[in-house]
């Protein structure tokens, strides 16, 4: 066999295997593999044994694979677009929150390299660190505040090194692998969820019950609002709708005699507001200040006076 029809051989078993796993398995989550190698991969292989299986290969044979089949399976065609990347598939039969949870672990610190995107934010706190005085230049290039504490660099306020999504510089890879700090890690990090043939990000795996029903409320109140100001009836605005017939109602037995009783007890108070007066103290007025000419008293009678004087401050 020649080594054309060798790879074209390779290319068929790889496709048929990733449709088959996808027949068999209701469930998987897409992750990119950037910066693991070799050894930590066989890592998470092992974890991940009795648990899942772990396809990684060519993003094209994937869509072929996937377009090839869409006669049979056509929800598979919302994955096409999540395909991109350094990607693989973790399929499973267990609780997709669970296995988010082992995936993560699999993850490991490293150092920041320069010229690499940083895959999270970096902020290095406020700190004396075990720098020699020397090194307070290259904390001014970096406009990084310092001060020299007992023979060492102190860094005086937290630091936003690094940025999400963009490239480290030399100077801060540099900085850090001065402080000695490894602040990224590495592994499989999750992008999209594909379950009983629909697909959606994997951050909806953190949602809480407490997020779901933050949803709906908004949800409910945009679609009320929408109703009232189209003056469309709908479920969502019905309450709205009866509380606004409600103060008209209310309007109206205030400027009329007409009277019902969920109206009564607002009616008497606008009627009679004295029977619902509440009896306010009257301000007591303050003493007025004493004039800077005023002559020096005796010691008696200035305490008399100043007694007298607090009293009318206070309202005692």
């Amino acid at each position: 066999m020649s080594a054309r029809a060798e790879g074209a051989a390779k290319k068929l078993e790889y496709m048929k295997k990733f449709t088959d796993l996808l027949e068999s398995y209701p469930s998987a989550v897409l992750v990119t593999v950037d910066n693991i190698g070799s050894h930590h991969m066989q890592k998470i292989r092992v974890a991940m044994r009795g648990k899942a299986v772990l396809l990684l290969g060519k993003n094209t044979l994937m869509r072929k694979a996937i377009k090839d089949s869409l006669g049979k399976h056509p929800e598979w065609e919302s994955l096409l677009p999540a395909i991109k990347g350094n990607v693989g598939f973790v399929f499973t039969r267990e609780n997709l929150k669970d296995l988010q949870t082992k995936l993560l672990e699999s993850r490991v610190p490293a150092q920041a390299k320069a010229g690499i995107t940083a895959p999270q934010d970096v902020v290095i706190s406020k700190q004396v660190t075990t720098l020699e005085p020397t090194k307070t230049t290259f904390f001014a290039a970096l406009d990084i505040a310092t001060k020299i504490t007992r023979g060492c660099v102190e860094i005086l306020q937290d630091v936003h090194l690094c940025k999400e999504g963009e490239k480290v510089g030399s100077s801060e890879a540099a900085l850090l692998q001065m402080l000695d700090l490894r602040p990224f890690t590495y592994g499989l990090k999750l992008t999209n969820v594909f379950d009983d043939g629909f697909v959606y990000s994997a951050k909806l795996l953190n949602t809480t019950p407490d997020d779901l029903f933050k949803a709906f409320a908004a949800g409910v109140a945009n679609v009320a609002a929408l109703s009232m100001g189209l003056s469309f009836p709908s479920l969502a605005a019905l309450p709205h709708a009866v509380m606004n017939a409600y103060k008209n109602l209310v309007a109206i037995c205030l400027t009329t005699d007409y009277i019902f009783d969920q109206a009564k007890a607002l009616k008497e108070r606008v009627d009679n507001p004295d029977a619902f007066a509440v009896a306010v103290v009257a301000p007591t007025t303050v003493a007025a200040p004493v004039a800077v000419h005023t002559p020096v008293v005796a010691a008696e009678e200035s305490s008399d006076t100043e007694e007298e004087e607090m009293g009318d401050l206070f309202g005692f």
